[in-house]
């Protein structure tokens, strides 16, 4: 556990407020098996997000992740298979609707109930105002969390799209239409390297009529894991911003789950945002995620300059994986980030780059997909 003394320097050392992309905080907290203990308003020794920590590292806000995992529960590394160099992992088969429904509600009543608990310290926004309002108020170390109800994988959703609607009504803003399986609405991306993203068949007719449902109830809609005929079938067909919250540059990390640079550049022409992540098997050169000790804060230097050179700054923020995927351990968890925001500045990113990109570019996003 960290001093006194190391807590008060974290605190000072959070200068800037981050708004980030994505983190499984969540089902760390509502899954006792996977979290371990995990819990949000005490300092942990496990996991990435609690409350102090977030206080320390200048964490303001970011997309909550509700995430129906496969049951029973089970190991990617059972499935993986490792060959010349690489490895690809068997994709999950679809989930029951009725399940992942079920799951997703459970986890959206925590998010709730944390917002209820927390006495101010978290509130659930909905609209760019109350987001704005948010982080305008306090420092980067004390005011109002800021979280965003995000679907990671569309399994809760039926193809009449009612529970949509009923979800945005309770306070759903984000949405990814796949993970690294298939939906009623597209194709995930395997867990594979080296590998394009080019896996498979593009959007059904049922995710065609998702995108125009998204865009008509103001829904982000979030293109990380969809494989690449999908993610073009979404920039035809939608009128917002495309987004994808966390990924990396295919250019630098030949993974499944990174953007190729013609992506990327798809991205900025929208107005849109590249979300860069910070987990190792994203970030290496080798596309290792177990090599956490060696992996160093400046690899996500590295990805985040690689897209600001491509489509510059308006179009780049942060999107960690926090709680859902390994990261540097120089980084260690979310009280680290002021490490972070230190190698960009050392890099030669100013305060108004580093405030697009810890928050900013986060906010003008949502403006222009929010109803």
């Amino acid at each position: 556990m960290a001093t006194r003394s190391a807590k008060s320097k974290a605190v000072k050392a959070a200068k800037y407020k981050i708004f980030d992309g994505h983190n499984d905080t969540l089902l760390s907290i509502f899954l006792p098996e996977r979290g371990k203990g995990h819990t949000f308003f005490e300092r942990n020794e496990v996991g990435h997000i609690d409350l102090p920590r977030a206080r320390e590292g200048g964490f303001r806000g970011g997309f909550f992740a509700i995430f129906t995992p496969a049951y029973p529960p089970h190991s990617f590394m059972d499935q993986m298979t490792i060959k010349d160099g690489g490895y690809s992992v068997q994709m999950e088969a679809p989930l029951d609707q009725a399940f992942a429904l079920k799951h997703t509600l459970g986890m959206m009543r925590l998010l709730f109930t944390l917002e209820k608990q927390s006495n101010g310290q978290l509130k659930v926004v909905r609209t760019a105002d109350e987001l704005d309002a948010c982080l305008a108020t306090g420092s980067a170390s004390d005011g109002p969390i800021a979280a965003v109800a995000h679907i990671e994988g569309a399994e809760a959703i039926d193809g009449s799209l009612d529970a949509l609607y009923i979800l945005h009504a309770a306070g759903l803003r984000s949405l990814g239409p796949v993970w690294s399986r298939p939906t009623i609405f597209g194709y995930g991306v395997p867990f594979q390297y080296p590998a394009s993203p080019d896996t498979g068949p593009g959007l059904t007719d049922a995710g065609k009529r998702l995108v125009k449902a998204c865009n008509e109830l103001g829904v982000l809609i979030d293109l990380s894991h969809i494989n690449e005929k999908g993610f073009w079938d979404v920039a035809e067909l939608s009128d917002a911003p495309l987004v994808v919250t966390h990924t990396a540059a295919h250019e630098l990390c030949a993974f499944t789950r990174n953007i190729t640079d013609k992506q990327i550049d798809a991205v900025g022409a929208s107005g849109g945002i590249v979300g860069v992540i910070y987990g190792v098997g994203n970030l290496r050169r080798d596309g290792n995620g177990e090599r956490t000790t060696e992996t160093p804060i400046s690899d996500i230097v590295r990805h985040i300059q690689y897209v600001v050179d491509r489509i510059g700054i308006e179009h780049v923020a942060l999107g960690s994986d926090f709680d859902g995927t390994s990261i540097p351990a120089e980084l260690g968890d979310v009280a680290g980030l002021p490490k972070l925001t230190a190698q960009l500045q050392a890099a030669g990113f100013d305060d108004d780059a580093l405030n697009k990109l810890t928050h900013a570019n986060w906010q003008r996003v949502f403006r222009q997909t929010w109803k």
